[in-house]
């Protein structure tokens, strides 16, 4: 679970959102994705359990454990794990991230040499009336050193006149790592049009996200220019460029039409990382694939047979990956409704201790309402620009309100506008934030309650419980079997 820093107080809300899915892969499903026929049966609660392909030890953890013993509750709960139909195609090794499936698309990398990061062409760099701050953030796909920073010349005089510092920092943290200070007497050297100092070495990983920060230390404006007059050099794609900005002290500069004006103060130079190792790796990336396909052939045949012994998986039309979970929870909404007859649906993860009994206990009359949202909610959670959390599409700087993704209840009926809409509704970074921006559009009846728990901890009573591993549900349930308490017995 993350720590967070609330941004702001007030919460923009986007309201049903709407665009397709787009998601159906080129390959033919085969034999894993079937909706099943429908059955006459009335459930109180069917629970949709999100699991991932290869999570085979704690599906087997939850059938040993409390997901077993639902037989006991006389039908009146249904539970399904839910799973993509498809294994994504490209090996880790050549993913740019282990949340999505795309290609680490390398193009000629330029190993061996220095390269220059941000070049002008055509229009020099010229002053934008406000402008004391600018950043571009950009995130490393293969290791590199940055080895200088720059800032542009001032083409309207000879030598440098300006007072500014340039840092490098991990976005997230916000943390520096390197800097240059640049003044009339300290100017660094001039290379083109940008004068460049040498910054301390650091090996920035794959997967690190970075930011330049160009910031005048006077009364002076930065000399800017437009990103669309700078060439971007990503050394053959070691580097993706994602955003850039101007500020005003601590206002971000917009155009006429509300964007943030995408401008920047200077450069930076770098070399690629054991360029060798990365020419092997793209010689040998064929090979790779053709073992990984082996791989998704035989993981397929796996979860058919543990589909046919166990018949408690739902396989949903998308690519397995954390991305598209958003995608796996409206489908099995589709599938619940198009299949099945039930007055709640509860969602948990797979590595989840869900007390079942205690959920029907507390139900009371919430089995027979609408309109209900029942679980521990999250206020004001920050919007992430970077990691696992990036999130690319919603506007605001906070969530609407959102249940802990370990496990949350909803009527019937909401479900089936969730399912209804599955087709048009917009999907975000994460299952859980998406499910709040979707309800923000009906305005359920919230129903707070802390024992759905958000982080990771035993407390008797508790609905349930995130992150554990198959080793310790056993040792959950063992305790639950022996005395009735999950957390630990008195010996």
């Amino acid at each position: 679970m993350r720590n967070v820093t609330v941004l702001a107080a007030a919460c923009f809300c986007v309201l049903a959102i709407i665009i397709p899915f787009g998601l159906q892969p080129g390959r033919d499903p085969g034999s894993l994705f079937q909706f099943r026929e429908w059955t006459t049966d009335q459930f109180d609660i069917v629970i949709g359990i999100l699991s991932a392909r290869h999570h085979h030890g704690l599906r087997n953890a939850l059938r040993n454990t409390w997901l077993g013993h639902l037989q006991h509750l006389n039908q009146r709960v249904l539970a399904k794990f839910i799973i993509g139909t498809y294994g994504c195609d490209i090996p880790d090794e050549d993913r740019e991230d282990p949340y999505s499936c795309q290609l680490l698309n390398f193009t000629n990398p330029v190993v061996g040499q220095e390269i220059e990061a941000v070049s002008l062409f055509g229009t020099p760099a010229s002053t934008l009336l406000g402008s004391k701050i600018s950043k571009i953030d950009f995130r490393v796909l293969h290791p590199i050193i940055i080895t200088r920073v720059g800032v542009f010349h001032d083409q309207r005089g000879a030598g440098f006149h300006q007072n500014l510092t340039v840092r490098l920092y991990q976005t997230t943290l916000e943390e520096v790592i390197a800097s240059a200070r640049f003044s009339p007497l300290s100017s660094g050297v001039q290379v083109n049009q940008l004068w460049y100092k040498p910054v301390e070495r650091f090996l920035l990983p794959k997967g690190f996200e970075g930011t330049i920060a160009w910031e005048s230390q006077d009364s002076q404006y930065l000399i800017t220019t437009n990103l669309t007059d700078v060439v971007l050099d990503s050394g053959g794609g070691v580097l993706r460029f994602s955003a850039a900005q101007l500020q005003a002290e601590k206002q971000v500069i917009q155009d006429g039409f509300g964007q943030n004006v995408a401008a920047v103060a200077g450069g930076f130079t770098y070399t690629i990382h054991d360029g060798a190792t990365l020419l092997e790796s793209l010689t040998t990336r064929p090979k790779r694939f053709e073992i990984h396909k082996n791989k998704l052939r035989e993981e397929d045949a796996a979860l058919q047979k543990e589909s046919q012994t166990y018949q408690d998986i739902v396989f949903v039309d998308v690519i397995d990956t954390y991305r598209n979970v958003p995608h796996k929870l409206l489908q099995f909404y589709q599938w619940s409704v198009e299949t099945t007859s039930f007055k709640l649906l509860l969602k948990t993860d797979d590595d989840c201790y869900v007390d079942v009994e205690a959920v029907l206990e507390r139900a009371g009359e919430r089995l027979g309402a609408t309109n209900v949202w029942w679980g521990n909610f999250r206020q004001n959670w920050a919007v992430d620009g970077s990691g696992k959390w990036m999130e690319l599409e919603y506007p605001s700087l906070v969530y609407p309100d959102f249940a802990c993704g370990s496990g949350y209840v909803v009527s019937h009926n909401l479900i089936q506008w969730l399912a209804e809409n599955a087709k048009t509704l917009k999907v975000y970074q994460g299952e859980d934030v998406s499910m709040g921006i979707w309800m923000a559009a009906v305005g359920p009846q919230r129903h707070q309650d802390p024992r759905w728990l958000c982080e990771k901890k035993c407390l008797h009573g508790a609905l349930s419980s995130p992150q554990y591993s198959p080793k310790e549900l056993l040792e959950l349930w063992k305790n639950k079997e022996e005395c009735g308490n999950p957390c630990h017995c008195q010996k």
